[in-house]
């Protein structure tokens, strides 16, 4: 679970985060969506520990910085940051002794299965094409079978099976109980598996819907997404303003 409450973060003078309240429940599947610089990697960076921030982020109800809670959290960045001189098969080994996962080499072989790596095992991180490189971020991420995941435009650079093979995990993932958090521009993507939906725009959340929500108006993600974030730009509308009102 997911628990953020009144999180502000600033870089300099400019407000990037502004107050922002969110949750994502066991089982849920979260999108965070807006336009560019509306602050959603910063969001999922600060619920990562990777910036400073004002505010209070809870990850299964631990601190985000502690220990414990980074042992139930998954984050995929958007860009992947692979070390150039381990080979893929060593980036699993270093995850797995890491979080001191038990059988580690059982699951990293059926997730190089499924992502298609099964062959690429000795090929070194800087020898990887992005799509590659996001693939094994991917797994690095997934290895420890975390209760949180936090996804940054995770569906960017990859092959068609590798978004198959992705969303389907996703979907499994979502059965489990784990809360995802996922931030996209890619509507037509999430489609099938969202289950509600947080816009930002300038640091704020400026709405949230569930999915059966949308469903009762007739509206569709992208309709919704448009309406909100074409008009005026100042959030000031309760409705509008959803968990931040």
């Amino acid at each position: 679970m997911i628990t953020i409450n009144n999180l502000t973060k600033r870089y300099g003078t400019f407000l990037a985060n502004d107050g922002v309240n969110l949750e994502v429940k066991p089982g849920e599947v979260s999108i965070l969506l807006g336009p560019n610089g509306a602050g959603k990697s910063t969001l999922i960076k600060c619920i990562a520990g990777l910036l400073k921030h004002q505010g209070e982020i809870l990850i299964c109800g631990q601190k985000n910085k502690s220990i414990l809670a980074k042992q139930y959290l998954g984050y995929i960045p958007e860009m992947p940051a692979l070390y150039d001189m381990l080979t893929i098969w060593e980036h699993m080994e270093f995850i797995g002794r890491a979080y001191k996962l038990k059988d580690w080499e059982s699951r990293a072989n059926q997730l190089f299965e499924r992502l298609e790596l099964d062959d690429k095992k000795n090929k070194l991180g800087s020898e990887l094409s992005k799509g590659m490189q996001q693939k094994v971020s991917l797994c690095c991420g997934l290895l420890p079978n975390p209760k949180v995941l936090l996804f940054d435009e995770p569906l960017v650079g990859l092959d068609p099976h590798a978004i198959k093979e992705l969303k389907n995990l996703i979907i499994e993932y979502r059965n489990e109980g784990t809360a995802i958090l996922l931030s996209t521009h890619m509507l037509d993507s999430v489609a099938e598996f969202w289950d509600s939906t947080n816009i930002m725009m300038q640091g704020k959340i400026v709405a949230y819907r569930t999915r059966a929500e949308i469903e009762s108006t007739g509206e569709n993600l992208e309709e919704l997404f448009f309406s909100i974030t074409e008009k005026s730009k100042n959030p000031t509308d309760s409705k509008e303003a959803g968990v931040n009102a």
